[in-house]
């Protein structure tokens, strides 16, 4: 079966569906289901917080392989901005990340741009950029909804 045919069986029709699946893979440690999300480019781009550009399938499934040697990564995606047109979609994220400390789970709040393109073999993620949040970020994260009268 080619890698086409694989990845159209594997991921949904929409932009949503693959930011779902590629948050489900980290939850996971699903490397072959994260993997199916990202783009059959060449020029596909992953910067994870405080690490160094990473372009192209290889080197981001490398890194992807590497951190879940370590365990799964329990990132929920929350307050989602998105500009969203036929052929690409750009979802700005705040994600809540647990992390296991020696005094116990820790939360971590990270700024991730998630970038997706309408490809021959529906969406998929063409860039993912993530920033370690401020006390300001972690602050906007826990306030209540604002209701409009």
């Amino acid at each position: 079966m080619s890698k086409a045919k694989l990845r159209a069986a594997t991921v949904g029709g929409t932009a949503d569906a693959i930011e779902s699946q590629f948050y489900e893979a980290l939850q996971t440690g699903d490397i072959v289901k994260l993997m199916s999300c990202w783009a059959d480019e060449d020029d596909i781009v992953c910067v994870h917080p405080g690490g160094p550009r990473l372009i192209g399938s290889a080197s981001i499934r490398a890194a992807f392989e590497t951190m879940f040697a370590n365990g799964t990564i329990a990132a929920r995606p929350e307050h989602v901005c998105k500009v969203e047109s036929l052929t690409s979609a750009m979802h700005n994220v705040i994600e809540r990340i647990a992390l296991l400390t020696a005094d116990g789970t820790q939360e971590a709040v990270v700024v991730a741009t998630n970038v997706y393109q309408r490809t021959a073999q529906g969406w998929r993620m063409v860039a993912h950029h993530a920033s370690p949040g401020t006390a300001a970020t972690h602050a906007e994260t826990h306030e209540a909804p604002q209701v409009l009268h």
